[in-house]
């Protein structure tokens, strides 16, 4: 069963597709073209990745697949057949990822772009001892993680009611270790949102 927290999740981001791309578009000095870099200079051609939190599947999705296998998972629906419509040479799945069961060892790659300080605290751990079981031997995450120390958040965000929630940086090294990562590069980040500035914590790792 879909966490309630998670479910606002859900809810949010069907209201606002439109809204959230014209947002995310204002937003300056974002470091997630360099970070994917980092991961995807890492990767042979071909590759498998997961994607956590697709949302319509622009620009990220899009890019990757390009030049790899990409999954891309998303919880909203209508983000979800955005993505279906955007990017063709991509799988999707429409799924609460904090509930996803995946085959162990089958993807080279994942990669979470600012979608896991939606993720409930009480999941998080569970959620990196799955993606580590998802990844084969060596494989990689990418992942931009939030800073401050929110058990959780609910509230008005771009005009309807969103969950945040996240741990401070060294609590989600402390968890990335005990999941058994090894951090190859881990470096808080700052970026201007349109409402001001903002530090998210990117993490490349390695199974």
């Amino acid at each position: 069963m879909t966490d309630p927290r998670t479910q606002v999740v859900e809810r949010g981001y069907d209201a606002i597709s439109d809204r959230f791309l014209e947002w995310r578009d204002q937003i300056v000095d974002d470091p997630r073209r360099e970070w994917s870099g980092a991961l995807t200079s890492r990767l042979a051609d071909g590759a498998r990745i997961l994607e956590l939190g697709c949302g319509a599947g622009v620009p990220d999705t899009f890019l990757l697949a390009e030049r790899f296998r990409v999954t891309g998972v998303d919880i909203s629906e209508e983000q979800i057949s955005r993505a279906r419509a955007n990017v063709l040479e991509a799988d999707f799945i429409r799924a609460d990822f904090t509930a996803l069961e995946l085959e162990p060892a089958q993807f080279d790659a994942v990669a979470a772009f600012y979608s896991l300080n939606h993720v409930p605290r009480d999941l998080l751990a569970g959620l990196l001892e799955s993606i580590y079981s998802w990844l084969v031997p060596g494989g990689l995450l990418l992942a931009a993680f939030g800073t401050s120390d929110t058990e959780s958040w609910t509230g008005e965000w771009l005009g309807t009611t969103m969950f945040f929630s996240s741990f401070p940086p060294d609590t989600t090294r402390r968890m990335l270790s005990s999941a058994g990562f090894e951090l190859l590069r881990d470096e808080l980040t700052p970026m201007r949102e349109p409402e001001g500035d903002v530090d998210f914590h990117w993490v490349l790792a390695r199974r």
